[in-house]
């Protein structure tokens, strides 16, 4: 991985010098596809089609990632300031938290531990197993029944 980011990070100088030359008119540095956001080793996507939350994990994983996972404040805030460049609000949006295993034990879909929470005031309340965020007046998670239809962001690595 550090590799391969180190590789990525030469070759993005050596086009940065080519291009202050006058060699080639378009940078483009990032480790992900076109249209993803590269954040802490990870890609991510904001979809718009508003889909069940297992509708939603499936096609992220026909994109090869999952629904994102958030490890902390600082990645929240990325994705909800990704969210917000393209659709001009705060949308309740799909995550990849889930406790449908156990009543209060959340898991992330991409299988990394789930260290992080931030839950809307009173949440959760055990009114669903899937995980959504911008969620209230303060944006955080909320859990909600995975039956319902919300945009989504999926998370894959470069």
């Amino acid at each position: 991985m550090k590799m391969m980011l180190t590789v990525t990070l030469l070759v993005c100088a050596m086009m940065a010098l080519s291009s202050a030359a006058g060699n080639n008119p378009i940078i483009r540095c990032s480790p992900c596809p076109r249209g993803w956001t590269a954040l802490n080793g990870r890609c991510f996507i904001y979809v718009p089609t508003r889909l069940t939350w297992t509708q939603a994990e499936r096609y992220c994983q026909g994109l090869g990632g999952n629904l994102a996972s958030v490890h902390n404040f600082w990645e929240h805030r990325v994705i909800q300031t990704m969210i917000k460049i393209r659709t001009h609000s705060y949308p309740v949006t799909w995550i990849g938290g889930y406790d449908v295993a156990r009543e209060g034990v959340w898991f992330w879909t991409d299988g990394t531990p789930n260290k992080f929470t931030y839950w809307s005031v009173g949440e959760p309340s055990k009114n669903g197993y899937c995980l959504a965020m911008n969620y209230g007046g303060q944006k955080k998670f909320d859990d909600q029944p995975c039956s319902y239809r919300n945009p989504f962001v999926c998370a894959k690595k470069p």
